[in-house]
Order: C-alpha cells, then sequence, then structure tokens
C-alpha cells in the first residue's frame, strides 16, 4: 500500500522502502497570498516502484554506504543551504541573467541575486512544446528547495539552465499529447543541416501548423496561448522553450540561463581550459572512477574510451558540434594532438580558439555540471536518475577544477492522475503499483475477473483454493514415498495449477468480449498512466496538463515537490 502524506519540507529518505496507508490532504499558504489552497491528494510509493531505474541511482536514494563515496552527501543532507564563497565573476553572471530574465516576474531573484543569494539549479534539453512532463518537475523541485533555504535563513533562488549545446536533435524535436483513446506525437520534421546545437535551431514556417494541431489538441488555455506566442517562426528552439517556462513558473521566479553564447563561455573559460590542459589527468581520473564503480557492482553511465575527451567543438563552416579526440602522444607530437572530424589541433590551437572565440569549445555531459556550478556557484543541483548517476563520474572532475563537489538530489517524480482516471482506479480497485506491473493485455484480464459476477467468482476460486488444498496433501505423501516420485508429482501439479489460471484467463476473456467498455477502461488508464510501458512523466508532454488545470498546477507540483514522499507521489487532481 501506499503513503498518503502532506506536503512538508522533510527531505528524510529513511522509510523509502516501507510505504505505509496514511492518508491525509495537504495544504499550502502561499507567501504573496494568505489564502490557504487545498491541493490534491498524494500517494506516496518507494521509488523502486519506477521501472528501469539504475542501482546506483537507487542506492544513492536509500542511502546505501556502497554509493555514498562517489557523491558529496546523499539525502536528505542539508549542509547545501550553506552557499558557497561568491565567486568573483558573480556580478557579470547576474547580469547575463538580468538580460535573459527581463519579465517583472524575475526581479526579487535577481535582487536576491545581487546581495548575494545562492543558486539551486537545474535544467533540460530544449524540447518541442516544453518537452516531457518531467521537465516542470525538474524545475519544481529547484523552486521548492530554493525556498526551503529561504525558509531556514540563507537566501536562494532556482534557475532552470537550458541545454541548449547538447546536438541530438531527434530527442528534442517532438513531443507527445494524449487525444482521446490515443497519444498524438507531434514532430518538427525540418532537419537541420549537420549536428548543430540544437538551441541555435531557429524554427521556420513549418511550426505553425503544428502549433495549429496543438490548438485542436489542447484547446484554448493560457498554456496554448503561452505555447503559441512562444513557438514562432523566427525564434530559435531555446527561445522558445525559455519563454514558455518563464511563463508557466512566472509566479514561483523561475529563472532560466541559455549558456550557450559567447559571454557564457567567456566566464567559464577556465573550466574549459583546464579540459583542454590536463586533458589527460582527467581521462586517467575517470578511468579510475570507473573501475571504483564497476568495483561496487555498479555500471558507469558514460564510457570513456581510449580517444574520448571532455570537450566539442563548433565547426566554424557548418556549425556542427563535433566531439574532440584526443590522440596519443607521438615522436614528432610529444604533447599529444586533438582531432575533430578531418581536423587536427594542438592544445595551444584550441587554447587559442578558446581565448578568441569561447562559444566554440563547448562542454560534455561530464563535464557540463561542473562548468554549470563554476558559472552558477551552484548550492544544489537537481538531477533526473541519470544525471544523478552521471554525478558519481563527474566527481572526480569537481574534486580537480573546483576543489569541492557540488551536492546533487533527485527531482521530483511523480504521475499524475486525473479525475476520470482515477474514477476508473477507484471502480476496478487498482493502485498505481499495480499498473506498473501489469501488461496491457494482463490489465486488461485484470479488470475483466473482478468484473466478473459474483457467482462466478466464487466458484473459480472455491475450485482453485480446493485445488491447492488437495494437491497440498497429495504432494506431501508422494514425497515420503520417494523424493523422485515427489519431484515427478511437483511437475504434474504445477500442470493442473496451470489449467486452473487457464480457466481463470477464459473466464475473464469471455467477460471482456462480453463488455467492450472493460477494454476500453483498460486502455484508458494505461495511456494516462503508463504509456508504452513507461512512466506518464516521461512520455506526455507537460504543456497538455498546464493546458488542462492552468498554471496553477505549477504550485501544486513545487508543493508536492517540497513534500515528505522521498518515492514516486501520486498526485490525485
Amino acid at each position: 500500500m501506499p503513503r498518503r502524506t502532506r506536503a512538508s519540507i522533510d527531505l528524510g529518505v529513511a522509510s523509502l522502502t516501507e510505504p505505509n496507508s496514511n492518508r491525509l490532504r495537504s495544504e499550502v499558504v502561499r507567501k504573496s497570498n494568505p489564502k490557504v489552497i487545498t491541493l490534491p491528494t498524494a500517494d506516496c510509493y518507494p521509488i523502486t516502484v519506477a521501472p528501469r531505474l539504475s542501482r546506483l541511482f537507487l542506492d544513492y536514494c536509500a542511502g546505501v554506504s556502497a554509493a555514498q563515496p562517489f557523491y558529496a552527501a546523499v539525502p536528505p543532507d542539508s549542509g547545501w543551504q550553506m552557499r558557497p564563497p561568491v565567486p568573483a565573476h558573480w556580478p557579470e553572471v547576474v547580469s547575463l541573467l538580468a538580460e535573459q530574465n527581463l519579465s517583472s516576474s524575475a526581479a526579487p531573484a535577481l535582487q536576491a541575486l545581487r546581495h548575494g543569494a545562492g543558486t539551486v539549479v537545474t535544467g533540460q534539453q530544449v524540447g518541442l512544446f516544453g518537452g516531457p512532463l518531467f521537465t516542470p518537475f525538474k524545475a519544481a523541485t529547484a523552486i521548492a528547495r530554493a525556498r526551503q533555504a529561504t525558509a531556514a535563513g540563507s537566501p536562494h533562488a532556482a534557475i532552470f539552465w537550458l541545454a541548449s549545446e547538447d546536438h541530438d536533435f531527434a530527442e528534442i524535436n517532438h513531443v507527445v499529447f494524449p487525444a482521446r483513446r490515443e497519444l498524438r506525437k507531434l514532430v518538427y520534421t525540418t532537419m537541420p543541416g549537420s549536428a548543430v546545437p540544437v538551441g541555435s535551431i531557429v524554427l521556420d514556417d513549418t511550426i505553425t501548423p503544428l502549433v495549429d494541431q496543438a490548438w485542436e489538441l489542447l484547446g484554448y488555455s493560457d498554456a496554448m496561448e503561452a505555447l503559441a506566442a512562444a513557438y514562432k517562426p523566427g525564434r530559435t528552439f531555446a527561445q522558445a522553450f525559455a519563454e514558455f517556462y518563464s511563463r508557466v513558473f512566472a509566479a514561483q521566479g523561475l529563472l532560466v540561463l541559455d549558456a550557450g553564447g559567447r559571454e557564457a563561455h567567456r566566464i567559464g573559460a577556465p573550466v574549459l581550459r583546464a579540459a583542454l590542459e590536463r586533458a589527460d589527468e582527467f581521462h586517467a581520473a575517470l578511468n579510475d572512477r570507473n573501475r571504483a564503480l564497476e568495483a561496487a557492482g555498479y555500471h558507469a553511465q558514460v564510457a570513456v574510451t581510449a580517444e574520448s575527451s571532455l570537450l566539442f567543438l563548433i565547426d566554424l563552416r557548418s556549425g556542427a558540434r563535433v566531439a574532440l579526440k584526443r590522440l596519443p602522444e607521438t615522436a614528432t607530437e610529444p604533447n599529444g594532438l586533438w582531432r575533430a572530424g578531418r581536423e587536427k589541433y594542438s592544445t595551444a590551437d584550441l587554447v587559442g580558439i578558446l581565448a578568441s572565440e569561447p562559444e566554440r569549445i563547448s562542454p560534455s555531459a561530464l563535464l557540463r555540471p561542473v562548468f554549470q556550478d563554476f558559472l552558477l556557484s551552484t548550492s544544489l543541483t537537481i538531477g533526473g536518475p541519470a544525471e544523478v548517476a552521471y554525478f558519481a563520474q563527474s566527481a572526480v572532475l569537481f574534486d580537480r577544477i573546483l576543489d569541492h563537489l557540488t551536492p546533487v538530489q533527485p527531482r521530483f517524480s511523480a504521475t499524475l492522475v486525473e479525475p476520470a482516471i482515477a474514477d476508473l482506479l477507484r471502480k476496478h480497485e487498482l493502485t498505481l503499483e499495480r499498473v506498473f506491473t501489469e501488461t496491457p493485455d494482463s490489465r486488461a484480464q485484470l479488470l475483466a475477473a473482478r468484473d466478473l459476477p459474483v457467482e462466478g467468482k466464487r466458484k473459480l476460486s472455491a475450485a482453485g483454493t480446493a485445488l491447492d488444498a488437495e494437491l497440498s496433501t497429495l504432494l506431501e505423501w508422494m514425497y515420503t514415498l520417494d523424493s523422485g516420485l515427489g519431484r515427478s508429482a511437483d511437475t504434474a501439479a504445477s500442470k493442473m495449477r496451470y489449467q486452473m489460471n487457464r480457466l481463470r484467463r477464459l473466464a475473464a476473456n469471455f467477460q471482456l468480449q462480453r463488455e467492450d467498455s472493460l477494454r476500453r477502461h483498460a486502455d484508458a488508464i494505461t495511456q494516462s498512466l503508463y504509456p508504452g510501458g513507461a512512466l506518464q512523466e516521461r512520455v506526455h508532454g507537460a504543456a497538455w496538463y498546464f493546458a488542462r488545470h492552468g498554471f496553477e498546477l505549477a504550485e501544486e507540483l513545487v508543493t508536492q515537490a517540497a513534500g515528505t514522499c522521498p518515492g514516486h507521489t501520486a498526485v490525485w487532481l
């Protein structure tokens, strides 16, 4: 059974895998408005109900000792709330944030930063129409943690880092919205000429029919108005994404930052230069860390090959983001060379490019959190499961470049249960955990089995119980005669039990054919809560929920993210 809980600021994880059954309705008082707001009931499940999470992430969340050496701290540590020393470049960073956050809603956070407030940072790739649902979950968690630190006497602001330098266009060019009895995938099909940073891709006229389709699917709402205003021809993916989430979290004062430009790279150049000049040292340290992870029974998220480095080079002609490969030393090149595509460079060549065109040197996934935290003097990073796992490798870079390791905490993880789906779950006595453990077909059969007439259920139950009782007695007797005979009898008994289960399935299938609504109910539950065998938060577009429930949903997510649930939350809307 899940634990039903009230939102609060406790980050405890001691009961990560021990759910209980207290049911409460959460309430919160907004500081900007003394009105008491009643939030949806939330069911708290252990994080282990979520599928396909790495062992490293699960052990980190649970505070397992084997994971602790790879991190600065594990939840519920609150030492991060003491802001790191203010760096010399801080006024330049605040100015850059002010240039990119012009709305009046950003003013309080910017003012706090000017007075030395700390930062809680999260981020995501700049996907079409706001990307998947876990994107605002990240933002909500950062806002919740910043509020907690501020309430504890250490002012902090939440910053959303736009991962605009990533170049995997196929990951960000689409969004999926639920539409009646199907999932509709909207795809921006205009391909860039090369693997350019996705944030710099300029939307052309083909975005207009996609916006029209979004209007048809989402209907009129403030969120749809914000989408249409943001995703226009002539805007870049980064600009559109930033504008949309600035609107979504305007009331919460979220700041956004696109650090892909020249100014951010100039300020962060010491990190990039270290990755160039100390490449071999960092490569050896990462190899050592990967071996340590494997020795502890974990899997390294990012492979470190003989030529891999921590940097990309933006090609001057095509704009493509090309991986910089580290070539081994030779007699003629005792310091080694670098290769980007067909071109070769010395370390001095690349240091020269960094000095004159810093935006052309781009950090990899392992270096980016170090680059980010150098710029923003980050107190706490909020990440998804993969990003938390990355930190176990990036830790060796933090130690060598920044002389400290920034703490990381998991983002809020949740499934949003809409009223119509909640009615179906109650009708068929289904929990979210059971939904996650069934396939679409077995889920439909389960609904059908529970919908059988009472008389049929009793007969099947009685037959199954009687069969188990008789078989148990018979098998016990046959084992006393001879162990070999007992094992053969066990095999025969398993076949009988299989046939009994087959009778149950036959009855359920008959009921399923008889009641068409059962299949529709099962499909609706699947599509809404566990589409394609994946968590809703990873499939559904976030904009769909803001369109249906308003921008007020942002505050509800922040409150739930500040709550006591250390695992996966079912939020009943």
